[in-house]
């Protein structure tokens, strides 16, 4: 049995040590050592990489075969990410733009503007690229468009649910909109991950659903599988949202070039048995889990990762109305941009369909969205509470 924390113990470095000792003598009572587990990963992690290597990057869909029931399901399941053309018309999407530009400046957003709430997204000049805006009409409308409830079922449909979440019901989770301007120089975002950080090895929950890395038989391992991820809370100091997403995605709101600043994701979505695993290793320190740490997000290094690195694969060019998904365990970055051309928008929409751990949160949605106030996953900046045009 491995031991759990529910908070977050007083002596960090302690508690790591012991958890990696607990799961080292939980694969070695299979008779299997540490490195002969890890090495079963690598060997297949090795193959994907070569693939990705190969070409065989991002998958581009069209949504007519989702809706028609033909699009490639074994394809994106491989790869963990996917390209959808004209999840929404061309013109909607830029309808959707201009409506957001009208709903800020009506608001005189950018005269209160007061900096960003947090530094995990930079800012241009003195104008944001993420906007701390939740209740637009566009970003309304776009999350329970019909369109985007056929992309979200099908997405949710890839995973093996079984009674873990219901795929056909969306929570609505609220995120923020970006709009990076033409001429914008951006340093981007490093490589890194976003379901947790700690709490991935050190409470029961996710000891559950990564059992078969835990145990020594790392062949059963899916990262498809839902199973113990919709249901617990999550470790004390994570720095991501507190809902299960089955896939993180964004809708375009402008054309944007494969060049200028475009989203990277290491397209192996069992790459994460590699992740939880590395640290365990002899190389790294024992109260070390490869740099990942409480209150940051989890990084991905050339240290410790650079297999994986080898497979970093940036988009396809996307057009207004186009959506981008990648799987909630995929390793991901933005690329930096310099004197970027044309504009880079979009609006953060995931897929999180219903299930307990959601169904928590779905309260703190209604509440925020009731008051125009910043959901508790994110600062709290509560700009639209006085906007009377809310969506």
């Amino acid at each position: 049995m491995l031991p759990n924390w529910d908070t977050t113990p007083a002596d960090l470095p302690k508690a790591v040590r012991e958890i990696k000792k607990a799961i080292r003598a939980n694969i070695e009572a299979s008779g299997r050592s540490v490195e002969e587990v890890f090495a079963v990963v690598e060997r297949q992690i090795q193959r994907e990489v070569d693939d990705v290597k190969a070409g065989q990057g991002w998958p581009v869909i069209d949504y007519a075969d989702i809706e028609a029931g033909t699009a490639p399901r074994d394809l994106v399941r491989r790869r963990g990410c996917v390209v959808v053309r004209g999840h929404f018309p061309r013109e909607q999407a830029l309808a959707w733009d201009k409506s957001i530009v009208d709903y800020v400046e009506s608001n005189n957003f950018f005269e209160n503007y007061r900096g960003p709430g947090d530094d995990f997204f930079g800012s241009v000049g003195s104008k944001p690229e993420i906007y701390p805006i939740y209740w637009s009409p566009a970003q309304v409308e776009a999350r329970r468009h019909e369109r985007m409830a056929t992309v979200q079922q099908f997405l949710n449909g890839l995973w093996h649910h079984d009674g873990w979440f219901d795929p056909a019901r969306d929570v609505g989770y609220p995120d923020r909109i970006r709009r990076r301007p033409p001429g914008t120089d951006s340093g981007g975002l490093g490589t890194h991950l976003d379901p947790g950080t700690l709490d991935l090895w050190m409470t029961a929950e996710y000891q559950q659903a990564f059992r078969h890395l835990f145990n020594g038989t790392p062949e059963q391992y899916d990262p498809w599988d839902a199973v113990h991820r919709t249901t617990g809370p999550q470790y004390p100091g994570t720095t991501m949202c507190s809902v299960f997403r089955t896939f993180q995605g964004w809708t375009a709101l402008s054309d944007m070039a494969h060049d200028q600043g475009v989203l990277h994701t290491i397209p192996i979505p069992g790459a994460m048995a590699y992740l939880m695993l590395r640290p365990l290793l002899d190389d790294v320190p024992d109260d070390d889990m490869c740099g990942v740490t409480v209150n940051q997000v989890f990084p991905v290094s050339r240290k410790y990762h650079s297999l994986l690195l080898e497979a970093l694969t940036g988009i396809p060019d996307v057009h207004a109305g186009d959506s981008v998904w990648w799987h909630c365990d995929m390793i991901h970055s933005v690329a930096p941009v310099e004197d970027q051309q044309g504009w880079g928008n979009v609006m953060y929409i995931p897929a999180a369909p219903w299930c307990a751990r959601n169904e928590r949160y779905a309260e703190e949605i209604q509440r925020a969205h009731a008051s125009g106030s910043s959901p508790s996953d994110f600062p709290e900046e509560h700009y639209e509470r006085a906007w009377p045009n809310r969506g």
